[in-house]
């Protein structure tokens, strides 16, 4: 299972998915998407019970919520989640296809790349189930 998917189509939803309300689901869903919203909440259907019974989960999720851009934050709530669903075979088959739906609705290829300078060659991450091959010949800054 991808976990780094799940956390990065959860991260930007948290802080409105552990403030449920209507106005939060409105500003949510103007943030991040209508397809991304309705993707989250789903996936957080099914995580949520799991997640406030297993305190360090909570307090990841509230850690990313509180600052969803924060790498170390990210890194936890991927742990604990990679965690619960290896001890929750259910969990992790009920969350899989709701997964792959989220996938192919708001795209499972993420690049971010980082160079600096003439002729260097490009650092960075990606995730999901694509392949880049090549180098930035330019004198670019991204």
């Amino acid at each position: 299972m991808d976990v780094a998917l799940l956390v990065s189509i959860l991260a930007p939803c948290l802080p409105y998915l552990l403030n449920l309300g209507n106005k939060a689901a409105e500003k949510a869903a103007e943030k991040v998407g209508e397809s991304t919203w309705t993707s989250a909440q789903a996936l957080w259907s099914k995580l949520h019970p799991q997640v406030e019974g297993k305190e360090a989960a909570k307090e990841a999720a509230e850690d990313v919520a509180a600052n969803p851009e924060d790498a170390d934050s990210l890194a936890a709530l991927r742990k604990q989640l990679a965690k619960l669903l290896d001890s929750d075979p259910a969990l992790a088959a009920a969350i899989a296809p709701l997964l792959e739906e989220a996938k192919a609705v708001v795209g499972g290829v993420q690049i971010q790349q980082n160079s600096e300078g003439d002729r260097n060659q490009v650092i960075g991450q990606m995730s999901g189930s694509s392949k880049a091959i090549g180098s930035v010949d330019s004198n670019v800054t991204m």
